[in-house]
């Protein structure tokens, strides 16, 4: 037992500083930049616009769900096929929290490596989609987009909102993965024999499609999949493998694909997976026998090394701020399932959400609705709680507007 919690507290240390820095930034693009500026640069329906929708999405921290009603939000204000495909799969596999903890754990090669292989990913899975959906990326986009309306917010507000969208709503949103992610390296690490993957050690591309089906049925965030990462070397997997993993893991599960068909067509969706799993197996075969073995051996070495040195104040510090608010997270939304309900209160189940960037979507579109004063949306049950005389068919056309449906 205390070498799984030496191997945790370990993880948690290196990691801390970077996810916390991560964010901030996250909390800051998002209050900062508008989500229709995004769309209005990715308009065309040529290589430029998926360049562009890679580039805006590789630093966006939102997970392969999250990302789905920003996606269909940016391609109902009119950016194209190439572009909306380009930022679905550029944008789950990375981000700006993700990168950072990238390097702490793994080293510069794999953080550096990391964002190049989901931007030539991205963009040449958008120019697939925008050859083969050639002739409909100028058809009209069935439903108008819509964006709720609301007062210009200051300076202070929009801090105000940037602090509490990195440090609330994302740690809410990722904080469970993250959480089953170090549990499950810490498991690896302690538990698992050195000899159990000696069967793949001379085979990287069988081992490749192994994590591949393992990969893509299940769901975890970028950041989540760096620990596991890291014991799945440090157990004898190649490099390459565990890029694998980190590449493959957060952008393709079968829940995004369905509803990736059915935003976009089923050609778009078999591209987006297509995409993935190529690129993934292309960057994870180049990094077993192209790339120096010495960029990625260090990381036996290092990780020993701080095992042996430990961890400074400054990182404690960052993980106990990090713990906290993955308490806090956890506190909310055990508080939240019984909160009581006014006399003015309407519940609406909500379809489709499964990250904190979702449930901010609705909860933005709701409360710009007339008569709506408070909207509270439960993420682990999808019910929105509206508090106000408000119209139910306007709260209905404000979800479906945001991508989501409300149930029955």
């Amino acid at each position: 037992m205390m070498d799984l919690l030496n191997s945790l507290l370990f993880m948690l240390n290196a990691m801390s500083p970077y996810i916390l820095t991560g964010f901030l930034i996250a909390g800051v693009m998002h209050a900062f930049i508008p989500q229709r500026t995004f769309a209005r640069h990715l308009s065309g329906s040529g290589p430029k616009s998926a360049v562009k929708a890679a580039l805006i999405g590789i630093p966006l921290p939102l997970c392969s769900c999250g990302v789905l009603p920003a996606a269909v939000a940016m391609r109902r204000n009119g950016a194209s096929r190439a572009a909306s495909t380009s930022f679905l799969i550029s944008t789950p596999q990375t981000g700006v929290d993700s990168i950072a903890a990238t390097w702490s754990l793994l080293g510069p090669a794999f953080a550096v490596i990391r964002p190049v292989a989901a931007l030539t990913t991205a963009v040449l899975g958008g120019m697939a989609v925008g050859r083969t959906e050639k002739g409909q990326e100028n058809e009209a986009c069935g439903r108008a987009a819509a964006e709720p309306a609301s007062a210009p917010k200051s300076f202070v507000g929009k801090c105000l909102d940037a602090l509490r969208y990195g440090f609330v709503d994302l740690v809410g949103g990722i904080g469970g993965w993250l959480v089953a992610g170090l549990l499950v390296a810490a498991l690896i690490t302690v538990y698992v024999p050195d000899d159990l993957f000696a069967a793949f050690g001379g085979r990287p591309l069988l081992s490749m499609l192994v994590v591949l089906l393992v990969a893509i049925p299940m769901y975890v965030c970028a950041t989540g999949s760096i620990p596991i990462a890291m014991s799945l070397i440090l157990k004898g997997l190649s490099p390459g493998t565990a890029f694998v993993l980190l590449m493959a893991g957060p952008a393709a599960n079968f829940a995004s694909f369905t509803l990736i068909a059915r935003e976009m067509g089923r050609k778009a969706a078999a591209v987006y997976l297509a995409s993935i799993v190529a690129g993934a197996v292309a960057f994870g075969l180049a990094i077993d026998y192209l790339l120096p073995a010495a960029w990625f051996g260090r990381i036996s070495a290092q990780t020993g090394a701080c095992h042996d040195a430990g961890a400074g104040p400054f990182s404690y510090l960052c993980s106990a701020l990090l713990v906290g608010l993955l308490l806090a997270a956890f506190v909310k939304r055990r508080v939240g399932r019984r909160t009581g309900r006014t006399a003015t209160t309407r519940e609406y189940r909500i379809e489709g959400m499964r990250c904190a960037h979702c449930r901010a979507t609705v909860e933005q579109h709701i409360g710009a609705v007339k008569g709506v004063e408070r909207v509270r949306v439960d993420l682990s049950t999808g019910i929105a709680a509206v508090e106000g005389r408000h119209d139910a068919a306007a709260v209905v056309a404000a979800v479906r507007s945001a991508g989501f449906d409300v149930g029955r």
